[in-house]
């Protein structure tokens, strides 16, 4: 495409940043901000979409036979390739109402450590959904540029992101990443050890849902001054009939050990790459976390006691990635336009 129809193109199209998230996907509007913030849900009946985003959450684990409610995304990555058309079409046409002659300009964030064929999937995905163009941004330099770390100074800044599929640890300087690790681990991995601890140490059976909120109300990444706890319900698996326990902060920290120690290797491992030219920066600035994993109880106080380091929690850390994408496309008009 010539560069004046490239520039036709985006005077009748308008440009869009979208946090592909595996629990959450959010949509920043260039000019606008953040419009869309919903569930990476689908409810599906055969071959048709019932419900998208947050009126498909509250499906999970409530649905009649017919009716199956699907997560498209696993790991950060595109799982089931329709159902992921599906819900970006139907987060795009939510988030840009009004009319246009052509469809958005779309910059996509992703993990760090995806293949060229997952790569290819998700920009195919966006096409089929109706995006005229199509870019990638690496989640850990989005969260990077949405938190405010000085990305293109030659200054060592580094990120964890701990979203719900995957934690991606980055050293960035000079507008690029030194150094990266992608884990698969994120909320998703936490919640599903919670599952198998409920079952395990009290013979509950509890869903996905219930053990977020117990991540939420009582889990924790290091000891509290103050210990919690909360009453749980759901199911005996030997009697079938509805139960109630207690847990305790304590118990959940120690069920989530295995889990947050492979987030704090992904760490070590970073910072063992990291050049000495950069460490003194990183001595000094301190690691900056971001993802919906940084509101996890403690979790400043963990990192900090393994790498001595300074430690930041983003202000808005659900929101960073999506205003990385945001901030990206305000301060590089022309993405655009460049060729593949």
């Amino acid at each position: 495409m010539t560069t004046f129809f490239k520039k036709l193109a985006g005077f009748f199209s308008y440009d869009i940043g979208i946090d592909l998230g595996t629990a959450n996907t959010l949509v920043y509007v260039k000019d606008q901000g953040i419009v869309l913030r919903e569930p990476s849900v689908v409810a599906m009946k055969g071959d048709k979409v019932q419900a998208v985003g947050e009126e498909a959450k509250r499906m999970v684990g409530r649905t009649p036979g017919s009716v199956v409610a699907i997560r498209p995304l696993k790991d950060g990555v595109i799982a089931d390739f329709v159902v992921a058309q599906n819900m970006l079409n139907y987060f795009i046409r939510k988030a840009c109402r009004r009319r246009s002659l052509r469809g958005p300009r779309v910059l996509i964030a992703h993990p760090s450590g995806i293949t060229e064929v997952e790569r290819r999937a998700i920009v195919e995905a966006a096409e089929e959904a109706g995006a005229i163009s199509v870019r990638l941004i690496e989640e850990p330099m989005a969260a990077a540029i949405g938190v405010g770390l000085p990305v293109s100074e030659p200054i060592g800044s580094m990120i964890v992101d701990i979203g719900g599929g995957t934690t991606e640890v980055a050293i960035i300087s000079l507008s690029g990443i030194v150094y990266s690790e992608s884990e698969n681990c994120g909320g998703d991995a936490l919640d599903e050890t919670i599952v198998r601890h409920m079952l395990a140490a009290h013979n509950l059976l509890v869903g996905p849902r219930t053990a977020e909120e117990i991540k939420i109300t009582v889990g924790s990444a290091h000891p509290l001054q103050q210990e919690l706890q909360m009453d749980v319900k759901g199911r005996d698996r030997g009697t079938g009939l509805p139960k109630t326990v207690t847990v305790r902060s304590e118990e959940i920290r120690e069920a989530l050990e295995n889990k947050l120690e492979i987030i704090v290797n992904a760490i070590r491992r970073t910072l063992d790459h990291c050049p000495p030219e950069l460490a003194s920066d990183l001595y000094d600035r301190g690691i900056m976390v971001a993802g919906g994993g940084a509101l996890l109880r403690g979790l400043s106080d963990r990192l900090h006691e393994e790498t001595s380091l300074p430690i930041t929690i983003a202000d808005d850390p659900l929101s960073a990635v999506a205003e990385g994408t945001g901030k990206f496309l305000q301060e590089n008009s022309r993405v655009f336009e460049e060729e593949d």
